[in-house]
């Protein structure tokens, strides 16, 4: 395993594949891994895209991939679909529209499922970002699976999220509602060529009047991805908020925030597998029929789960 670890770390994409893959499947050797390669990490910008399907995320990744490579940075993207990564369906989508860089050799592009995570992200995508990180890329793409309100989970673990709007789709609807506005750090209304793109421009700037002065407004952008306008304005704007926050104390309660959310993550889990391990032991037919029965109460046998696990 050290041998696997030092070759990613090396740049052999062969070796990172395989440790993405260990943590994407939980195997006992994770954490060892990720004990490893932490140490590593830190240095790579994570960047998020996300919006309703249909927005033109997976195409606009392919043009600010071709557009970073145009700078000589280095790409790590991870592609988060809501099925499974060997099953085809979106997957298959993704890797058409970004097959002219699966073989470059300064860009990684990795599928990841969900897992059955509600929020965009699979429990396993930020690791899989560290390990990219680790692994030399100096900008890491998070392409999330598109699920409108619940997909607040990116920014938790993005540096900078970009929010992908397009007109005619009722985006101008959904950016008033609670929890989208707070995710992105710019906006993009793609596909403007579209009728109503200026509406949804307008709209946006209007929410953002609403939210208050901060430190940081986040810029709305038009673009049209498939013929690749606005996108350089877009990758400004990125690392434009890149500076932003290495040099605001924003930046730093957010950087010390997602420290906190790493801490708190690794104790949930370890926590909810003591909890597992417990209530394995417990099981019988005779408890669950006491529930049945109504002779115990779920809050009950819960509580002996704990006790047996503390």
């Amino acid at each position: 395993m050290n041998t696997l670890v030092q070759k990613a770390l090396a740049g052999d994409s062969r070796s990172t594949a395989r440790l993405i893959s260990i943590i994407e499947s939980e195997l006992p050797s994770a954490e060892s891994i990720m004990r490893s390669i932490y140490p590593h990490t830190g240095k790579a910008q994570i960047l998020g895209i996300t919006g309703s399907p249909g927005a033109g995320k997976s195409t606009l990744t392919d043009k600010i991939i071709t557009s970073l490579r145009d700078a000589g940075k280095t790409v790590g993207v991870i592609a988060v679909d809501p099925s499974s990564p060997f099953t085809g369906g979106a997957i298959l989508g993704d890797r058409l529209r970004m097959q002219q860089h699966a073989t470059e050799s300064g860009v990684f592009i990795r599928s990841m499922g969900t897992r059955g995570s509600l929020g965009g992200v699979s429990r396993a995508t930020y690791e899989a970002a560290l390990i990219l990180d680790a692994c030399g890329k100096d900008v890491v793409l998070i392409e999330t699976v598109g699920v409108g309100q619940s997909e607040v989970d990116i920014m938790r673990i993005a540096d900078t999220v970009c929010l992908v709007l397009v007109p005619g789709m009722g985006d101008d609807i959904q950016i008033m509602k609670a929890g989208i506005m707070e995710i992105a750090d710019l906006f993009v209304v793609n596909k403007a060529d579209r009728d109503g793109a200026e509406r949804v421009v307008r709209e946006v700037e209007m929410m953002l009047d609403l939210l208050g002065e901060k430190a940081w407004r986040p810029p709305v952008l038009k673009t049209v991805a498939e013929r690749g306008e606005g996108v350089p304005e877009v990758v400004e704007a990125i690392a434009q908020h890149r500076d932003f926050l290495l040099r605001s104390e924003d930046g730093r309660r957010r950087r010390w925030a997602r420290l906190e959310m790493e801490v708190e993550e690794i104790l949930r889990r370890e926590i909810a597998g003591m909890v597992g391990r417990s209530w394995e032991k417990l099981k019988s037919p005779d408890l669950i029929l006491a529930l049945e029965e109504r002779r115990t109460t779920p809050y009950a046998v819960a509580d002996t789960v704990f006790e047996e696990m503390l």
